[in-house]
C-alpha cells in the first residue's frame, strides 16, 4: 500500500520505518528540516534499538522517503497522523495544536476514498470532531483512530509485531467496513499472526490508550506507596512484590518500587486524562490520578532526602555521582525523567554532582547545561561520597562493587531502582540503601 505518516518524531519515525519494513511504500512528513534530513540519510534523531537498521534497509529498498512537503501525501491512500500532544503550558490539558495543524495541512491533498488514521494520544471526543471536519471538506474521505502501545526500547518490535490492534472506526456501517478493510491491509502481517483485534467506536479507541497508561501509572504508584510504608517498618518491598505478584489477578510486572515513572507518555497522559474528565463533568471519577501523580513525584524527593541523610544532613559541596539520566534504559528520552530531576535537585542543594548515562548525556546537557556530565562511570564515581543509581541500564546493574569501591571516597550507594544485589554490595563494605528495602 501507499501510506503517509504526518509527524516524524518518536512515534511517527518508528511507524513510518516499520511500515516500510513490512513492504508498504511510505512517505514521512514533518516541518523540521533537520529531522527530515537525518531520517532521509538513515540516521535516527533519537536512540531506539533497531530503528537505524530498518531506516537503512527501508530507505535502500526505495519504499521509504521523508520530506517537508505535505503535497507528497497525494499518492497515498492511508494517512497516519502521529504528531505530539504535549501538556499545555500552565495546564494539565493536552495541547492539540499539532494535531489540528496536521489535519488542516492534510485536508487539501485528500481525495474521496482516503482514510486518515489517528495515532496520537488525544482527549476523548477529538476523533469525532476531526472526522466531521474531514468529511465536510472532502466527501468520501474518512477517519479512523488506531492508538499506539509502544514501549520505548522495544518500539520497532511493538509496531511490527504488536500485542494487540485497536481500530476506532466510523459509526456508519459502510464507512466503518471500508476503514477496517484498509487497516486490515496495512496490518496484514500482524493479523496473519493472530494478533488480537478490537474494532470499536472512536471514543472507546481514544480511551483505550489513556486508560492503559492510567492503569500502569497507578500500579507503579501503588507499589511505591507501599514502599513508603515498608521504609518505616523495615519490610522488604521487593519480596512483598514477589509475593503478591504470584496472584494472577495482580501479576508481577510494573510492581517494581523505585524512583518512579517518567517519560513523554505516562505523566502527561494521566494529567490530561484527569483534565478531560473535569471538562466532561466527571472529575471525581479520575480524582485518584492526582494522588498517583503525587506519589510518583514524592519518590524523587525521597531519593534526594536519602542522599542528604547519608551526607549527615548537608549536601553542600559534597561529591555525588549520578548514574543514569534517561527516564528508562534503552532510551535517550529525558522527558519528565526522575533521574534527571534528582540530579537537578541535588545540584540545587549545592552538591558537586557528576552525572553520566549510556545514551542521554547530550539531551540532558541541552536541557540542563548547569550540570556536570561525564562520559563514564569511572569518571562519575571518582572520589564520590555517595553514588546514586537512577536508570537501570544493564551496564549499571552489572557494576562490580569492589571495582567501584576502589574509586570512591565513601562506599555509600543509593539504588533508586532496586536492581543491585544488596548483599553483594554490603559484603564489599558498602552502605546500601534501596527504595523500600530494609
Amino acid at each position: 500500500m501507499k501510506l503517509s505518516v504526518i509527524g516524524c518524531g518518536y512515534l511517527g519515525a518508528v511507524h513510518a520505518a516499520s511500515m516500510a519494513e513490512l513492504g508498504h511504500e511510505v512517505v514521512g512528513i514533518d516541518v523540521d528540516q533537520r529531522k527530515i534530513e537525518a531520517l532521509a540519510a538513515g540516521r535516527a534523531p533519537f536512540f531506539e534499538p533497531g530503528l537505524p537498521e530498518i531506516l537503512t534497509s527501508a530507505s535502500a529498498s526505495g519504499r521509504l522517503s521523508f520530506t517537508t512537503d505535505m503535497a507528497a501525501v497525494s499518492g497515498a491512500t492511508v494517512h497516519f497522523v502521529a504528531v505530539g500532544t504535549p501538556q499545555k503550558a500552565g495546564s494539565y490539558s493536552a495541547d492539540m495544536t499539532y494535531v489540528d495543524a496536521a489535519i488542516d495541512g492534510l485536508i487539501p491533498f485528500l481525495k474521496p476514498g482516503d482514510l486518515v488514521v489517528g495515532k496520537s494520544t488525544v482527549p476523548v471526543g477529538t476523533a469525532a470532531r476531526l472526522a466531521e471536519k474531514i468529511r465536510a471538506a472532502v466527501p468520501g474521505a474518512d477517519l479512523a483512530w488506531n492508538p499506539e502501545f509502544l514501549r520505548e526500547g522495544f518500539a520497532v518490535k511493538d509496531t511490527i509485531s504488536p500485542d494487540r490492534l485497536v481500530y476506532g472506526v466510523p459509526s456508519d456501517p459502510e464507512a466503518g467496513a471500508r476503514a477496517k478493510a484498509l487497516l486490515d491491509e496495512v496490518y496484514a502481517k500482524a493479523l496473519g499472526e493472530n494478533t488480537p483485534l478490537v474494532v470499536t467506536d472512536y471514543a472507546t479507541a481514544e480511551l483505550v490508550k489513556v486508560s492503559a497508561n492510567a492503569f500502569l501509572a497507578t500500579k507503579i504508584s501503588f507499589i511505591n506507596a507501599i514502599a513508603e510504608i515498608a521504609e518505616v517498618t523495615d519490610a522488604n518491598i521487593t519480596e512483598l512484590a514477589d509475593a503478591i505478584g504470584f496472584d494472577a489477578r495482580i501479576g508481577r510486572r510494573f510492581l517494581n518500587a523505585g524512583v518512579g515513572f517518567g517519560g513523554g507518555c505516562l505523566p502527561k497522559d494521566i494529567r490530561a486524562f484527569g483534565a478531560r474528565a473535569e471538562e466532561l463533568g466527571r472529575g471525581e471519577s479520575l480524582a485518584f490520578l492526582k494522588e498517583v501523580d503525587a506519589i510518583n513525584l514524592r519518590r524523587r524527593q525521597r531519593v534526594v532526602d536519602l542522599v542528604v541523610e547519608l551526607l549527615d544532613g548537608q549536601a553542600y559541596e559534597k561529591k555525588v555521582a549520578v548514574l543514569g539520566l534517561a527516564f528508562k534504559p534503552d532510551s535517550d528520552d529525558i522527558r519528565d525523567s526522575p533521574a534527571l530531576d534528582v540530579a537537578v535537585q541535588l545540584h540545587g542543594l549545592g552538591a558537586d554532582v557528576k552525572a553520566t548515562d549510556v545514551e542521554a548525556i547530550a539531551n540532558a546537557h541541552a536541557k540542563h547545561p548547569q550540570l556536570v556530565f561525564v562520559d563514564s562511570v569511572d569518571e562519575a564515581v571518582a572520589d564520590a561520597e555517595v553514588v546514586v543509581l537512577l536508570t537501570e541500564w544493564k551496564e549499571y546493574r552489572a557494576l562490580d562493587p569492589n571495582a567501584v569501591g576502589a574509586l570512591v571516597a565513601e562506599k555509600q550507594i543509593i539504588d533508586g531502582r532496586n536492581v543491585l544485589d544488596s548483599a553483594a554490595w554490603r559484603a564489599a563494605g558498602w552502605t546500601y540503601r534501596g527504595m523500600g528495602r530494609p
